[in-house]
């Protein structure tokens, strides 16, 4: 049977199946406890009351590391249970009841991104870096709905999708903000229209072509020039697209540090309402935790 104790022998398979290093892990088990006990009202050392029909997942770091490997791995819920001895359904309980409990323990860490809008000004105070700007897209089932087919289909990817934007610090390469989940034939720019993002005044903003007239009030933003219709750019112009490009490789990094977890990379398969924004936030929030880690010493991450 799967469990903490039997993978932390072994560091390369460990980060494998959670993402973290076990320097990491333990950084984070001791917020998970916190988290825990707001959410359930008790340390997990005691054993919270009504809960000793799952008593599978005996310690905290065992907890922690379930979802984790769930969140990394995205096997099949028939799979998890069989790993970790448990049936499907109690898989099920408590996939949703720990990523619960560690979208509030990376909240904690304030590692977390922002997602109102109005508040993106106030989350980035302070620092002096330039921002880019840039939508992802993950694939869904085929849903059964005709009517969802068509919103969530996406010309680009050819396949069912769902869509959000997120915005990027150049020099941390952290997600700063993450916009809501959309339905896949949404356009990126339209979404940072309807979201409408407040930025500090005179942020350096990138962004590439898929935002094309997005220009927000106050904000200095830097996009590659088109090559005109029959014509060439100039050599100053494709000095500019090829500085530009620079950036853009950053953002790409980003988020596939986020897609990391194959939850948000392989085909999403779970019909829990908000579910597929959740797990996004939480893919978000571990980049966000494992960089600030591993660009400071991990007593100060």
């Amino acid at each position: 049977m799967l469990s903490f104790d039997c993978v932390k022998s072994d560091p390369v398979v460990f980060q494998t199946m959670t993402s973290l290093t076990l320097e990491e892990f333990g950084q984070l088990c001791v917020t998970f406890d916190d988290a825990w006990e707001e959410v359930f009202g008790v340390k997990k050392e005691s054993e919270p009351s009504g809960r000793g029909r799952r008593p599978t997942l005996k310690t905290l770091e065992d907890n922690l590391f379930f979802i984790l490997f769930y969140l990394k791995c995205y096997p099949l819920q028939t799979v998890i249970g069989f790993l970790f001895g448990m049936k499907q359904s109690t898989a099920n309980d408590w996939i949703h009841e720990l990523t619960a409990v560690l979208s509030i323990a990376l909240e904690k860490l304030d590692v977390r991104p922002e997602r109102d809008p109005s508040s993106f000004p106030e989350h980035i105070e302070g620092e002096e870096q330039g921002l880019i700007i840039d939508g992802t897209e993950r694939r869904i089932e085929r849903p059964l709905d005709n009517e969802v087919q068509k919103d969530c289909f996406s010309g680009k990817k050819k396949c069912h999708a769902r869509k959000n934007n997120l915005i990027v610090g150049e020099d941390d390469r952290q997600v700063k903000y993450l916009g809501g989940t959309h339905e896949g034939k949404k356009h990126d720019k339209r979404i940072a229209d309807e979201e409408n993002v407040q930025f500090p005044k005179g942020a350096d903003l990138q962004k590439d072509m898929g935002f094309q007239g997005y220009n927000p009030e106050g904000v200095i933003t830097h996009q590659p020039k088109k090559k005109p219709r029959g014509g060439e750019l100039t050599k100053k112009e494709k000095e500019e697209n090829r500085l530009l490009s620079h950036f853009r490789v950053v953002v790409e990094q980003v988020i596939g540090g986020v897609k990391r977890l194959h939850i948000v990379k392989d085909v999403f398969r779970n019909k829990k309402e908000d579910f597929d924004d959740l797990v996004m936030e939480i893919a978000c929030g571990l980049h966000n935790f494992r960089t600030s880690c591993r660009m400071s010493p991990i007593d100060d991450c």
